[in-house]
This record gives C-alpha cells, structure tokens and sequence, in this order.
C-alpha cells in the first residue's frame, strides 16, 4: 500500500534530519490496523514515526501488544517495557518512515500535556534514585523459600503417610508453592531480576515451566497486553470474560444491556462467580489450555519444560500415593492455586474502571484501571507484592521490593493533578470484586428491560 503524499512543505522521502518526511497526528491516527487486514500500523516513539505493518506479526513481546498502540503515541509503553532501549533502537531503525511535523506535539493533542511531562520527570527520577536495580539475594531467597515448600510437602507424606491429615496438608503446601512461583515467574517475565533480558527469559522457563508447569510464551503473550492496555475490552485479555461469562464495568455492562443480549443472567454473576470465577479458572481452563498453547503454536522448548514438571511430579507422588490419590492430590493443589491466584489478580482491577480504549496518557490509563491493597508482610508475600499494582503497572520492570519506596512519589504526582490513588485493606478489596459484579450486574438487567 502507497504511503500517503506528505503535506505541502513537510518534506520527502526517508532518512535523517531535515530530509525526513513529516506527520501530522491526523495521518498517524488513521493508520490503526483496523477494518482492512492490509491496512498500514504506524506508531510514534520520541516523535519519530514507525511503520509495522510488516513487522508487528514478528515482535518479539508479540503481535498484539505492539498493535495496541497503532495510530498512537507508544512513547512511555517503549520506555516502561524494554531494558535495552538502544539495542531495540537499532532494530527499529528499518521501520522508521519519518517524524512529527514541527508544528505537532510530541503525543497526542488530547493528552494532558503537563500530566505526560511530570510523568517522564518521574521515570528519569526514580531512574536516577537506583529503584529499578534488583537486589539479587532477595529473588534467591523467594526461590529458596519455594523450593523448601516443595520440598516439606513431599516429606509430609513420606512420613506420616497419606491419611486424610497429611494428605490435605501436604497439598496446602503444593498450593503455597504453585502461588508462590506464580508471584517468583511473574518478577522474571517482567524482567525485573537480571539486567540482561536473556538471563530473565531463562530463568522464567524454569520457574514457570519446571515449578509451575505453564509455558512461558502463554503467558508473555497474555500479560503483556493487560499491562498495555488494562481493562481495555478487546485489547485487554484479562478481561476477555466479558461479555460470555460476566458483564463487566458500567459502561460495557450498560450497552450489553441496550444491545439485549444476554449470555449469562448477569444479574446474578456476583453469586455465580464463586463457582465459575476463583475455584474453576486453573483446573478447568488454564490446565487444559496452556498445552493447546504450547502445541498450537509449536513452542516445543516450552512444553518440554511443561513436562518435566508434570514428570517430576509424578514419579515423585506415584510411589507415595498411588494413581487415584495422585490425581486427587494434583486436582486439589490446582484448586488452591486457582482461588488464591483469581482473588489476589481480580481485587486490583475487577472494582475499576474498565472501558474501550480512549487512548489516555499512560498514567492516567494505568491508575484508572488498578488501585493498591495496604503494605504488611503478609499481603506482601500473600500477593507477591501485587497489593502495589498501581506501581507496578507505572513500572513493570522495577523489582517488587522497590514499589513501597516509590508510592510518595506516585501519590505525589496524584495530588498535583487531582487524580484518585486508592488503597484499602486486603478483606475489602476481595469485597469490592463481588459487590462490582452485583452492581455491573444490575446495570445491565435495567438496560435489558428498560433501554
């Protein structure tokens, strides 16, 4: 497909300095990737425009993260997700097509200029403050204390035997384990440990893989979009539920409601959610669908670390509990992982705003779509520090025992621009999630019948 023709006087042709050809926000808004499946992607970074068209299929964090933000500003979402900037600039540099014309902000006009400005003085400080630099022994201590669990859970049964006791302690500590590497993968995949990403997507196989029994890929290809993107319908899998299973937020819930379709007795979601929701997504979905995955999309190198996971385990409880005890063992530490990972995930995100994508400011986007739960040592490991997620979403490669040293900056910067920065206790947010259900739920109900 022909570029279009530049404005009078915006220059030709591609290359550096003054010879580069000049966009206005107008054209680049155009180029979304939507309708046509030729149709062109373009981005900007830095006020330099980037066509992916060609390239967006072989992005390594994926196709549809990149895709998120065609037609847009991709400046802070760049900036937020990759350790080596200038490596990735040099890998760009074929996609460069040109740049903003003079005349034309550095994002979009409808952004808060100065919000966007304070944000990046932000980013540069708590660059300069050393809060995205890891400390080491803390990861190896979360390691080991997982490994120590999975450990004791084995020895539990070896010893006492596998009577009902043992047995149901024995998977509560399986259980602890699997959440617990859930939290330890999650630091890896957001390359928060290692200042090289390599080392980070090694070790992330191995936590995932080896200790959890998921493929890595899956799970970069899903949480890389929620943070792209949070509580954005359509781009945002994590909410994906909508409109099948749940109605989620007001807006959406409202116009499923005027649209009378009903999938569901939404309605009623806030009760059915605890059959569907916390104990059922692991066991019943992710333990199928992660293989499909993996086959699907020829991720061999990650279904062999699957394996050796579901190998390890069961030669391991074989001897110890036979094939119907395994299997009931298996089933249950699922279902504890299941409802420990869907209440902490859901508690920061469900209760907030959850809409399409405006296209705001990248931190206008992150604190509509996340609140906190309070800081105490237990809702820190209980969450893998998830109970900051508003500073984790700002700054998903800063290692997890940073976020409490950033909140007075990131409050700071709410005040200063009359934006809500929300945390509660952990029982309440666990709360919040029903009764924005029950609410979403009558919303839709009096749209169905009366709109």
């Amino acid at each position: 497909m022909e570029e279009p023709e530049p404005e009078p006087g915006s220059g030709s042709g591609s290359g550096s300095g003054s010879s580069m050809r000049r966009f206005t926000w107008e054209e680049i808004g155009l180029r979304t990737g939507r309708g046509h499946p030729q149709q062109e992607r373009w981005l900007v970074i830095e006020r330099r425009v980037y066509d992916i068209s060609q390239f967006y299929r072989r992005h390594p964090g994926g196709a549809r993260v990149i895709s998120h933000y065609a037609g847009q500003d991709a400046t802070d979402p760049f900036t937020a997700f990759h350790l080596d900037k200038a490596l990735v600039r040099k890998y760009m540099s074929s996609l460069l097509i040109g740049e903003l014309a003079p005349d034309q902000p550095s994002f979009e006009p409808s952004k808060n200029k100065l919000l966007v400005e304070d944000f990046r003085e932000l980013r540069a400080t708590i660059e300069k403050m050393g809060l995205l630099s890891p400390n080491h022994l803390f990861f190896v201590l979360l390691l080991f204390h997982i490994l120590l669990l999975d450990v004791a859970a084995w020895l539990v049964i070896w010893y006492f035997g596998s009577s009902l006791l043992p047995f149901l302690f024995s998977a509560l500590l399986l259980g602890t384990v699997q959440a617990q590497a859930g939290w330890l993968q999650h630091d890896f995949g957001h390359l928060s440990v290692f200042s090289k990403s390599k080392w980070n997507h090694l070790v992330h196989k191995f936590v995932i893989g080896h200790l959890k029994g998921a493929p890595a890929s899956w799970w970069n290809h899903l949480h890389f979009q929620h943070h792209a993107k949070p509580n954005c319908f359509r781009k945002d899998p994590d909410i994906n539920m909508h409109p099948l299973f749940f109605a989620l937020g007001k807006t959406l819930s409202v116009e499923l409601g005027m649209k009378k379709k009903k999938f569901m007795p939404y309605n009623h979601q806030h009760k059915y959610f605890f059959i569907i929701g916390p104990p059922a997504l692991v066991p019943l979905y992710f333990q199928w669908y992660i293989f499909y995955f993996a086959v699907q999309r020829k991720q061999w190198v990650d279904l062999v670390w699957m394996l050796s996971f579901y190998i390890r385990f069961f030669l391991t409880y074989l001897p110890l509990l036979e094939v119907k005890g395994l299997l009931g063992l298996f089933l249950l530490v699922r279902f504890i992982e299941s409802n420990w990972f869907v209440w902490v995930t859901q508690m920061n995100h469900i209760p907030m705003h959850i809409d399409y994508d405006k296209n705001v400011d990248w931190f206008s986007t992150q604190l509509q779509a996340t609140c906190n739960v309070h800081q105490s040592l237990f809702n820190d490991w209980f969450s893998g520090h998830l109970n900051f997620q508003i500073e984790h979403h700002l700054f998903p490669t800063m290692p997890r025992h940073n976020y409490w040293k950033v909140v007075p900056l990131v409050k700071s910067l709410c005040a200063k621009h009359g934006i809500e920065y929300q945390s509660k206790p952990l029982l309440t947010a666990f709360t919040d999630i029903v009764h924005s259900l029950k609410d979403s739920g009558e919303l839709w109900l009096d749209a169905y019948l009366h709109k």
